[in-house]
């Protein structure tokens, strides 16, 4: 048998790389002496980034860095949002629902509405739902309510002063439209627009951050599968609407022949307080919405 070579590493005190060099072997845990330089004998971060690439399974990546500790005080309107949503989640007895809904003639609607909007606001997904959900409560009116515990009052509103859960650097703000019912499309989009950026550039006035009747809370793209909001006490029912997604679906075609087509699908999630809202209650409502944002042509009717 021909001799093994066996091969002294290079002490790395002789390795030839600069101090920022040496101070990344350092942090990601690398010997020097096990890298070789790709030319005149220097070690730089290119060199490095080989090292990493050849050596992934060796356990020389560290899995992030060492954060600091720190304590963060609750105040203010961080203080407020912790104490309304305890408040909520202590006293009032939530239950969800999750129904599915195609979306797909309402997203073709949307963009065929959005290629002629001249100097209108673009329209998401929300003005649809809002205008849907209008059209339904005065058929369902104790979701559109308030209810008073310890007078044990129930009060239900004929206006929808609908309020938009909006994230801000300063936390979750709750800005209301008011009279959302006597608004269309684009009058709820330039309203959402003008609230939200009010609300994150605090010039929101304080009239226009209370009094809702009733919430939606959405994450656009980040909605994941399904969510169980908060309600916003006092009122009785708050409303999510989750991502959409592209899958296959069972078609009919007019022939009444099934066929697999890509659909868009979209959960909206519900929570409503038990101590006023009854599961069906709450069940027939989704079902009437579904019918609604299903058929945006009923929605756009008057």
């Amino acid at each position: 048998a021909e001799p093994v070579e066996v091969r002294t590493p290079t002490p790395a005190a002789k390795v030839l790389a600069s101090p920022a060099v040496r101070q990344r072997a350092k942090d990601l845990s690398i010997d020097l002496a096990e890298v070789r330089p790709a030319e005149d004998g220097r070690l730089r971060h290119a060199d490095l980034d080989a090292f990493l690439s050849y050596n992934a399974s060796g356990g020389f990546q560290p899995a992030g860095l060492k954060g600091k500790d720190e304590q963060v005080r609750v105040i203010g309107l961080r203080r407020r949002i912790a104490e309304n949503m305890a408040a909520s989640k202590r006293n009032i007895p939530h239950f969800a629902y999750v129904e599915e809904f195609d979306v797909t003639a309402l997203e073709e609607t949307r963009a065929q509405l959005n290629a002629g909007r001249g100097e209108r606001p673009k329209l998401t997904m929300l003005p649809f739902l809002i205008s849907a959900i209008c059209k339904l409560l005065p058929k369902y009116p104790m979701l559109n309510a308030h209810y008073d515990d310890e007078a044990g009052v129930v009060t239900r509103y004929g206006s929808v002063h609908l309020g938009i859960a909006a994230q801000t650097p300063g936390g979750l703000m709750v800005p209301v439209i008011r009279d959302a019912q006597s608004r269309n499309l684009w009058q709820l989009a330039a309203e959402i627009t003008r609230l939200a950026q009010a609300a994150r550039d605090g010039s929101a006035k304080s009239s226009e951050l209370s009094g809702s009747t009733i919430t939606v809370t959405s994450l656009g793209p980040m909605g994941g599968v399904a969510t169980t909001p908060v309600i916003n006490r006092p009122e009785v029912a708050i409303i999510g609407p989750n991502r959409i997604v592209e899958r296959p679906m069972f078609v009919k075609d007019a022939s009444g022949v099934e066929r697999i087509e890509k659909r868009k699908i979209m959960n909206i999630s519900m929570s409503c307080d038990h101590r006023v809202v009854d599961g069906w209650d709450a069940a027939s409502f989704a079902q009437d919405l579904k019918k609604l944002i299903e058929a945006p042509a009923l929605i756009l009717a008057g």
